[in-house]
């Protein structure tokens, strides 16, 4: 018969008495040790074993999605340098309301070359290839002293790379 009362000690803290235990591998963890998850408290061993199940990105998923973001970002600028010629009032407008659906074509077709892989890794490679794409128009700009290319091409970059990292992450904004 198992003695319940003799007291149970953290397995990553041998001096710290717990009652709680993962409830994946049933090891004893203190509560410094234990991670929320919606089914309950599980070890960190745990948790990152089950991260590990959802990142599916291959070697050349990354050079894919280095190429074509920085291909995507060297387009969408180019656009930026069009609209931005406009200089008025309209042209704000359409930055604003354009870099949206502009960030999530690219991301949209980032996401068709990978073939939806995932890993954080391959998303910052990519945010990397949009800034880097963004970077030759950029350079041009400052070079003949565009002062309106460049803001239009800072707006559109701070809106469009937070999209582009959340529609390719699978992150949401907003609770269901």
């Amino acid at each position: 018969m198992i003695d319940t009362s003799a007291p149970v000690y953290c397995a990553n803290h041998p001096g710290v008495e717990t009652t709680l235990r993962c409830n994946r591998c049933n090891k004893p963890i203190c509560p410094k040790c234990a991670v929320r998850t919606p089914t309950g408290y599980r070890c960190r061993e745990c948790v990152r074993g089950q991260q590990k199940v959802f990142v599916t990105a291959q070697w050349y998923d990354y050079v894919i999605g280095f190429l074509v973001g920085g291909f995507l970002s060297t387009l969408a600028s180019l656009l930026v340098v069009l609209v931005s010629s406009i200089t008025s009032f309209f042209a704000w407008i359409v930055i604003a309301a354009g870099a949206p659906s502009v960030a999530i074509g690219v991301s949209e077709a980032l996401r068709f070359v990978t073939r939806k892989h995932r890993s954080k890794p391959l998303f910052t490679t990519i945010l990397v290839s949009i800034f880097l794409g963004a970077l030759p128009v950029v350079l041009f700009e400052l070079f003949v002293l565009y002062i309106w290319g460049l803001i239009f091409q800072g707006v559109y970059l701070a809106i469009a790379v937070p999209i582009i990292y959340y529609r390719l992450s699978g992150l949401r904004l907003t609770q269901k």
